[in-house]
């Protein structure tokens, strides 16, 4: 039940030398990475960890995103569960429920990790961007939500060689959410059916 709480949690948010070279290397990364990567797919692993303290919840999937506005991320381990975003709509499939949650894609994008990934590359707009320092080997940029509805506090990207490898999540309910990516393969030619979907057979469908 804590786990699926937790991904919800997740999903509904979806439904990244001296401190002036630091600064320059970790923000030019990110600008290098959104204006030269139009769509990417690869694996994720992904752990997430409650304010209590509470054993790590660990989970893996793949991903696939075309800007702007399209992405698929796919819950494969421990549990199955289903994100897609089509361009005008997201849809979360909850598989052990068969339970679909969809809204405008608008809204679901504006303050949320999925904008960094899938979206118009206007990250000044919703995230106030700086500087994070260098840790684990990789150069990190802060962003943080300029809408108060945001879901999430804040979000930590790190990069290196101007590829996102890792992302960094921290809600409002004090959860951290960590993302490393693997095998990210940038511009590949993706098939449009990723980013479509339609309600499987007898779902219980809630929301727009």
């Amino acid at each position: 039940m804590v786990r699926t709480l937790s991904l919800r949690l997740l999903a509904a948010a979806l439904l990244f030398g001296g401190a002036g070279i630091a600064q320059a290397d970790s923000l030019a990364q990110l600008r290098q990475f959104m204006d030269g990567t139009r769509s990417a797919r690869g694996s994720f692993n992904q752990q997430v960890l409650s304010k209590s303290g509470r054993k790590p919840q660990q989970a893996s999937g793949t991903f696939a995103f075309s800007r702007p506005g399209k992405f698929r991320w796919t819950y494969e381990k421990p549990y199955a569960q289903l994100l897609v975003g089509d361009g005008s709509k997201l849809w979360a499939w909850d598989q052990e429920l068969n339970q679909v949650t969809t809204k405008k894609l608008g809204q679901a994008l504006g303050s949320t990790p999925a904008a960094i990934l899938a979206g118009d590359n206007s990250l000044e707009k919703n995230f106030t961007l700086k500087d994070d320092g260098t840790a684990d080997g990789l150069e990190w940029v802060e962003a943080r939500p300029k809408a108060d509805d945001s879901s999430f506090e804040r979000i930590r990207m790190g990069f290196s060689g101007g590829q996102l490898k890792a992302m960094v999540l921290h809600d409002n309910f004090g959860q951290t959410t960590s993302l490393s990516f693997l095998q990210m393969e940038r511009n590949p030619t993706l098939d449009a059916g990723l980013f479509r979907f339609v309600p499987p057979k007898g779902a219980d469908v809630i929301g727009d």
